[in-house]
């Protein structure tokens, strides 16, 4: 059976972004910038200060870095060489959890456990040296409030976390108290980021003329360096929590996503665009497109992914895929149909997401001339993914004209740990 042409007409049309909607994007993120920073109730985007602006390159010395994101732990001793340059002087990672063998994230442990093995990762990190002073900065991706650059206040687990004792709690507190347990009294938390944040204080301090730091992964958040222009404040990175922008036009799949994700109403950008729904989306339209709608198929970006560098003429790849996850035979023709659905999700995702990019420079550069800019990304979508940096650059041509050769984005891998080192360093100094 041939798929319905109208149909998957359709349903291409409701994953296109042609340039119109993209400049529309844009300026509405620009606004919500705008209002954000103004303290309005009417933005999406939350604008939490980091209390930190950007590396300026001359940063040296030992630091150590707790990278706290997930499940998996790490500590890093850095050696800052200043102008870009470190040295990793130690890397201890271990996982939180092990099934039947110990689990510090469960509703049975405790947060004094939970911040006891990882003081005792900070002790292998330093190889037991409780003696020579360290400041350590501290990468935490869970929701928090911070009043200062020490103070993070854990709001609520997210990610499957359910260790009792740290919600509502300042998470440096926790581990300071733990650090002083394990003997390591010599070590002091002085800065909790996020971990955007890290991404575009590696970057800056690598490659210098990078103002936006972004995560493309699993999930999506952006951050920038905010100039405040005018006013007596000193320029601040600011941390966005960018998936939370709404002021978007969703299809009927976007709708129907929402509708059935625990948060409704929330995230609406990152579900449009993140690593986590891009294969929800598409097994939704493929379920149209084989008659089954309703059906749930376990399609994730990595097969999108797969589909998408196949190029052979009868989309072999992606017929097998399909075949294996939803039992049907698709003919070569529809085979090419159902990679181009993937592609064009893939492709609408890049091109939202640019067009932050484009609103978000628009106000570094108050409407004015865009300057040479790094664009700091991280992320197993934006590193993995086919099309991604190729698009991205159309989008930016088709919104900045000329402007557009002034910016290009960057692997920034691995910035969680060199940021909070970053970040340990630039609060002594600050």
């Amino acid at each position: 059976m041939a798929f319905n042409s109208a149909l998957y007409d359709d349903i291409i049309d409701a994953f296109t972004v042609d340039t119109e909607h993209l400049r529309e994007a844009a300026a509405d993120f620009r606004q919500d910038m705008r209002l954000g920073l103004a303290g309005s109730p009417d933005s999406s985007l939350r604008m939490l200060p980091s209390y930190l602006g950007l590396p300026t390159g001359a940063e040296r010395g030992d630091y150590l870095a707790l990278d706290f994101g997930g499940t998996n732990v790490r500590v890093l001793l850095y050696r800052l060489e200043g102008n870009g340059k470190y040295e990793v002087l130690s890397h201890v990672a271990k996982p939180l959890k092990v099934d039947g063998v110990y689990d510090f994230v469960g509703a049975e442990a405790t947060g004094e456990e939970m911040f006891d093995f990882i003081a005792a990762l900070v002790d292998e990190a330093v190889s037991g040296d409780h003696a020579t002073p360290y400041l350590l900065g501290h990468t935490f991706s869970f929701p928090s409030s911070q009043t200062n650059i020490n103070d993070a206040r854990l709001i609520i687990w997210t990610k499957e976390f359910a260790a009792k004792g740290v919600e509502g709690e300042v998470v440096n507190d926790l581990l300071r108290a733990a650090l002083v347990r394990q003997g390591l009294s010599n070590v002091t938390p002085n800065s909790v980021i996020n971990d955007t944040v890290a991404v575009l204080l590696a970057a800056a301090y690598i490659n210098g003329d990078t103002k936006i730091g972004a995560i493309y992964a699993t999930g999506h958040n952006t951050c920038y360096l905010e100039p405040y222009t005018g006013t007596a404040q000193p320029p601040m990175i600011l941390n966005m929590e960018s998936g939370g922008f709404s002021k978007l036009v969703p299809n009927r799949f976007d709708i129907a996503l929402d509708a059935a994700s625990e948060k409704k109403g929330e995230q609406r950008l990152e579900k449009m665009v993140a690593g986590r729904y891009m294969g929800e989306l598409f097994a939704m339209a493929l379920a149209e497109l084989l008659g089954a709608t309703g059906r749930t198929y376990g399609f994730t970006s990595v097969d999108l992914g797969r589909m998408l560098e196949d190029v052979s003429e009868g989309a072999e790849v992606t017929t097998k895929i399909v075949e294996e996850m939803t039992g049907a035979v698709l003919l070569s023709e529809d085979a090419v149909r159902v990679r181009d659905l993937a592609r064009a999700i893939v492709v609408r995702s890049v091109r939202l997401i640019a067009a932050t990019f484009v609103g978000t420079l628009w106000q570094i550069t108050a409407g004015g001339e865009v300057c040479p800019q790094h664009i700091a990304v991280d992320g197993s979508v934006y590193e993995k993914m086919p099309l991604v940096k190729e698009t991205m650059m159309h989008a930016f041509s088709e919104l900045l004209g000329e402007d557009a050769e002034q910016v290009d984005t960057i692997l920034a891998c691995g910035g969680s740990g060199l940021g909070a080192a970053l970040a340990a360093a630039m609060t002594e100094h600050g």
